[in-house]
This record gives C-alpha cells, sequence and structure tokens, in this order.
C-alpha cells in the first residue's frame, strides 16, 4: 500500500568479520577487518532512512581482534586492542562511509545505543549467580545501571558522533532497557542444541538474557524512532 521495504542486514560489527555469516556465526574467537566497511555498505546505498545498532558482539572482554590486510591473505596480521579502541575504530568507519555514500537530503540516518543484558543478577540486588530467569518485575531504582552495559562504549560513541560532519540521530534506548530485567526471552526460546540433563535440572544456566521477549519495551524503541523520524 506505501511503496515501502524494511530490510534487517546482519553485520553485527558493521565493518567485515568472522562473524559474517548470517546463519553460522556462533564464533567465540571474534576478529574483525580494520577500514572494511565497503564490504556491507555496498548494500546500504540508495535508501531512505538507515538504523544503525552495533555493541553486543564487541563485548568479548577487555579485548578485541582486529586484522589488518586481508581474510584470504595465508599469513594474517592481527593484532589486540582495547575494546574501547577498536569500538572507535567502528564508529569512525561508519561516520565516514555515511558521510561518503549518503545524500542529507534524502536519506535520514540513526544510530541505536546498546541493548543492555540481565545475566548477573548481583547488580540489582540479586543472589550470587542469579540471573533474568524467573524475575517477573522491573528494576525500579531510577539511577540503576547494570554492568553489562559498559559507560565507557557511551563515551566513546559522544566522543566520535560529536565530530560527525553528517546529521545522525541518535536513539538512546540503553537506560529505559535497563531497568527490564523480566522482559527476556529467558528459557522460552528455540534450543539450538538438546539440554544436558543438569541445564534442564539448573534452569539459570541456559536461561537466555540477551534478547528481548515481552511486549512493550521493542514497542517503545520504535515509538522513540517514530518521534524522531516525524516529529525531528
Amino acid at each position: 500500500d506505501y511503496n515501502t521495504s524494511i530490510e534487517f542486514y546482519w553485520a553485527p560489527f558493521l565493518l567485515e568479520s568472522n562473524a559474517d555469516n548470517a546463519i553460522v556465526h556462533r564464533i567465540s574467537d571474534r576478529v574483525v577487518r580494520k577500514g572494511s566497511i565497503n564490504k556491507h555498505g555496498k548494500n546500504w546505498k540508495g535508501v531512505d532512512i538507515l538504523v544503525f545498532n552495533t555493541y553486543l558482539w564487541w563485548m568479548t572482554g577487555l579485548e578485541m581482534k582486529v586484522l589488518k590486510g586481508s581474510f584470504e591473505e595465508e599469513n594474517k596480521e592481527i593484532i589486540a586492542v582495547s575494546t574501547e579502541e577498536a569500538y572507535g575504530m567502528g564508529m569512525r568507519s561508519m561516520l565516514r562511509w555515511v558521510r561518503k555514500n549518503m545524500d542529507r537530503k534524502k536519506t535520514r540516518v540513526f544510530f541505536t545505543s546498546m541493548s543492555p543484558t540481565h545475566a548477573k543478577g548481583i547488580d540489582w540486588g540479586g543472589e550470587p549467580g542469579e540471573n533474568c530467569y524467573n524475575q517477573t518485575t522491573m528494576i525500579e531504582d531510577p539511577n540503576y545501571w547494570g554492568s553489562d552495559s559498559r559507560k565507557s562504549i557511551m563515551k566513546v560513541i559522544g566522543e566520535v558522533f560529536s565530530k560527525s560532519k553528517y546529521p545522525i540521530t541518535f536513539l538512546n534506548i540503553t537506560q529505559l532497557s535497563n531497568y527490564r530485567k523480566d522482559a527476556h526471552t529467558s528459557i522460552y526460546k528455540k534450543q539450538w542444541n538438546p539440554l544436558t540433563p543438569e541445564q534442564l535440572a539448573n534452569p539459570i544456566s541456559y536461561a537466555d538474557c540477551t534478547h528481548w521477549c515481552l511486549p512493550g519495551l521493542q514497542d517503545t524503541w520504535n515509538e522513540l524512532l517514530f518521534a524522531k523520524l516525524f516529529y525531528p
């Protein structure tokens, strides 16, 4: 009716990486290729609205592996840098790509902040080992900030975006999502591998506290996007 198409494009780092396969991407030893955003970016050209998001896949620890050169090279040069440095590299690549390839008179560009997880019950005063499993109420402390949401990454976003020459609308969903420890898929999701008897006996061990399930929260994200789209 509206001559509109909506597309989801899988590129967890925006840059080229060894986790780019949309089906087979459960890779723990993640590597991103420096300066490689064009591999994915060529598929984004010509759109009217572009919404970026990248965070959780960078959180493999305090460091990230960065490839200099090509994945096809036999002798690969891979260095380890801090997660913040690598993330900043990705953000700067994204902004350069947007500036060079997007027409500001035609395309609106958005960036959505980090989606928090709730894997550490001690963050909200729970017991050690507790997570989002069996949580049925939201966190009511207005100042709550989970340890899984790195403020250092938010700082990188602020620093990089403040220098952008292309107008990008920032959709900050992090704080409001932090309160919703009750809204994850928990144990109610498709299991890609059979659960062991030990796991079945301890549901906390396989509860998914990363993805979201309950209606309300994601709808709020969409309401924010809608408001920024039509009432900028």
